[in-house]
C-alpha cells in the first residue's frame, strides 16, 4: 500500500501537487502570490520547491505565503542538486532552505538527484538524523533510477528511514517511468510525485500556434522535447481536446494522474490563466478509455527485459 502523506495536522495529501520553479522567475511576486491563492482555493495542500530554484526566491515566497496556513500545508524542498550528497553540503543546504521558508520543520526533503561520488550511507544517515532531530517527517528521492531507490531503501532501513516518496520525470510523451519506476513504487508502498506533466508546455499546444515558454528559451527543454513525434503527439493531444471541449493541460494533467500507482502530479506555471487548466484536472474524469486512447498518441515504453512479446 502507498504511504499516505499528511500535513502536520494529518491532512492527506491533495492528489495534485504545485511546483513553484517558477516563484520569483518568470512569475513575479504578484503573480506567484496569484497563483498559490489559486491551488488552496482548488483544493491543493501540496507545495513543492528546492534549495536551487530561482537563487532561493521560491523558497522565499512560498515560505511568505505558507505561513498563515502551515499546519495543513505539505511543504517539499530538495538539497543536493549542487555540491553533492555528502552531509555537510546536505545540511548546510537545509538549513539555508529552512531560513528561507521560515520553518523549522519541512514535510518532505529529497535528495535532488542521485550522487555516485558519495557513500548512500552517508546520505540516509544524514536522512534519519534529520528525521530524529524533528527536522523533516519524510524522506524523498528525485530523479532517481529504479535500481538507485532501491539502494538506497535497502541502506536507509538501517536506520529505520523508509523512502517515502518519489519524484520522477513523467508525462505523456516521456513515460519511461512506467516501465521500472512506477511499478516499483506501486509494489513498495512509495508515494510518487511525477514533474513536468504538460512536458515544458509542449502538451498545452501553445508552441504549435507559435507560442514562447521553456521550450524555446531553455536549451536543456528544447533538446529534451525535441523529436518530430512528441509535436506530433502533442497535436493529437490538442485534437482530442477541441473534440472534448476542455484544455489539453487539463487531458495532460489527468492523463499523468491516473495511472494504477496513484501519482501526484506537480502542477507549475507563470501565470493563474496558465494554471487553471492544469487545475480543472482536479474535476475531470480520465476514465480507462480516455486515457488509452491519449496513450496510444505516444510509443510505450519496451519493457525491462525487452522481451516485446511478453509486453
Amino acid at each position: 500500500m502507498t504511504q499516505n502523506l499528511t500535513s502536520p495536522d494529518a491532512t492527506p495529501a491533495s492528489r495534485l501537487a504545485f511546483g513553484t520553479m517558477q516563484f520569483g522567475g518568470a512569475a513575479d511576486e504578484g503573480q506567484s502570490r496569484a497563483m498559490f491563492d489559486a491551488c488552496i482555493e482548488a483544493g491543493l495542500n501540496h507545495f513543492d520547491t528546492a534549495y536551487v530554484y530561482t537563487d532561493g526566491e521560491a523558497e522565499t515566497l512560498l515560505g511568505r505565503f505558507a505561513a498563515p496556513l502551515r499546519e495543513r500545508l505539505i511543504i517539499a524542498t530538495k538539497a543536493g542538486y549542487l555540491g553533492g550528497a555528502g552531509r555537510d553540503n546536505l545540511i548546510k543546504q537545509f538549513d539555508i532552505s529552512r531560513q528561507r521558508l521560515g520553518m523549522d520543520h519541512v514535510d518532505i526533503l529529497y535528495l535532488h538527484r542521485f550522487d555516485p561520488d558519495t557513500d548512500l550511507n552517508e546520505t540516509m544517515e544524514t536522512f534519519a538524523s534529520l528525521r530524529d532531530a524533528g527536522k523533516i517527517t519524510y524522506m524523498g528521492l528525485s530523479n532517481f533510477a529504479a535500481w538507485q531507490v532501491m539502494k538506497a531503501a535497502a541502506i536507509a532501513a538501517r536506520f529505520d528511514l523508509p523512502v517515502s516518496i518519489l519524484q520522477p520525470m513523467y508525462n505523456l510523451v516521456k513515460r519511461q517511468a512506467e516501465v521500472e519506476i512506477l511499478p516499483m513504487c506501486q509494489s513498495e508502498g512509495i508515494a510518487v510525485a511525477p514533474y513536468s506533466p504538460l512536458a515544458g508546455g509542449l502538451l498545452t499546444g501553445k508552441y504549435a500556434s507559435g507560442g514562447t515558454g521553456r521550450l524555446t528559451e531553455n536549451d536543456r527543454y528544447a533538446a529534451r522535447y525535441g523529436q518530430d513525434w512528441m509535436h506530433k503527439a502533442a497535436s493529437g493531444l490538442s485534437e482530442i481536446a477541441a473534440e472534448l471541449g476542455v484544455s489539453p493541460a487539463t487531458l495532460a494533467a489527468a492523463w499523468a494522474a491516473h495511472h494504477p500507482a496513484a501519482p501526484m502530479p506537480i502542477l507549475s506555471a507563470r501565470s493563474t490563466a496558465q494554471l487553471q487548466p492544469s487545475l480543472d484536472a482536479i474535476s475531470f474524469d480520465m476514465d480507462d478509455a480516455l486515457r488509452a486512447r491519449l496513450s496510444a498518441l505516444s510509443p510505450a515504453p519496451p519493457p525491462a527485459t525487452d522481451r516485446l512479446e511478453e509486453a
